[in-house]
């Protein structure tokens, strides 16, 4: 699982599922005072996400309405800016704790410089943590060259495990000794060597590990090691350069059709998206959608006016995206 989101093995466990791990690493990173207590996310962050910071921000006696600052984009833009967010810093970045970010926006599919965001959000000593649940298996993040402090990921999209699979969980090496760092304990954070012995006080494990509580479920874990098994013998290296032709392939066909009907919002620098395209659809209703299905065609709908098309390179073939894209020509 480390080489897939560019970790050391000491940065990474696979354990619970996303939202759990990231109140988990929030209860370590996200440490409020009086004045430097708020948070940043996206505007249009996953809806799990707002959830989870904003109950985060009432347990601690905030009100979110106002510790809550959202990083939208430009008005009658899609995409999100770095300057917009650097213009936040800098103005309010003196009272900002930490910024959970999504690294692929689930919407646009944009994907973000996770290092650039690290490092804006350093300069402000804020923490900076990455939900990469669109992410994990599509794209190449680096998450230890990055610098960002952690992140967390699900296994039920790129990574083939299932719906409510495990997660994966990503602390930086930076983090790894410190034991000071307020976290919940169970048995499965106690260091290895004595944890059989059952009554020996709480010795916190070095690394990710030291953010497990529990035993994983077993059959889940088998799940994530079968699909691991394939990205260790195929490498994300390959994954991506064919992600990148197969995505292009997709996008000049549906530029191709030329309709005044569907527009893709997913930015077309191959370096800022993944292998997903959002199709916006004008005068949206879900019927497009609706018909792709109907001819086998395996898309998702997002409110209010989106079909997210995903030609995952692990499993999909340029014949089957021209096929898809015939189908969609003859639907319009």
């Amino acid at each position: 699982m480390a080489k897939v989101v560019g970790a050391k093995p000491i940065e990474v466990v696979v354990m619970n599922t996303l939202t759990t791990n990231l109140h988990l690493l929030m209860v370590s990173f996200y440490q409020p005072s009086k004045t430097k207590y708020k948070i940043i996310i996206e505007g249009d962050a996953f809806p799990s996400d707002r959830y989870a910071v904003q109950s985060q921000l009432s347990f601690h006696g905030f009100d979110p309405e106002e510790a809550l600052i959202e990083w939208k984009p430009k008005e009658g833009k899609e995409l999100l800016e770095l300057e917009d967010l650097k213009s936040i810093l800098d103005s309010q970045g003196d009272e900002v704790a930490l910024l959970l970010i999504g690294g692929v926006n689930y919407y646009t599919g944009q994907y973000l410089n996770i290092k650039k965001i690290a490092e804006l959000g350093h300069a402000k000593k804020c923490m900076v943590g990455i939900d990469l649940a669109h992410g994990a298996g599509n794209i190449q993040p680096n998450l230890h060259d990055s610098s960002i402090d952690f992140a967390a990921w699900c296994t039920y999209k790129y990574l083939n495990s299932g719906p409510g699979s495990l997660s994966g969980l990503f602390v930086h090496e930076k983090h790894a000794q410190r034991k000071d760092l307020p976290r919940f304990a169970g048995w499965w954070n106690h260091n290895k060597e004595t944890r059989f012995n059952m009554r020996q006080p709480f010795d916190v494990m070095e690394g990710a590990e030291g953010w497990q509580l529990s035993n994983p479920p077993i059959l889940s874990m088998a799940a994530i090691k079968a699909s691991l098994d394939i990205f260790e013998k195929v490498g994300m290296d390959a994954l991506v350069k064919k992600s990148k032709k197969l995505t292009g392939f997709f996008e000049y066909l549906v530029n191709e059709i030329a309709s005044d009907t569907i527009e893709i919002i997913t930015p077309t620098n191959p370096n800022e998206r993944g292998c997903q395209l959002s199709l916006q659809v004008k005068n949206a209703d879900k019927n497009l959608h609706k018909k792709l299905t109907e001819n086998n065609i395996i898309t998702d709908w997002r409110e209010p006016d989106v079909i997210r098309c995903a030609p995952v390179p692990m499993y999909t073939s340029f014949e089957d995206v021209y096929h898809m894209v015939t189908i969609l020509e003859s639907l319009l």
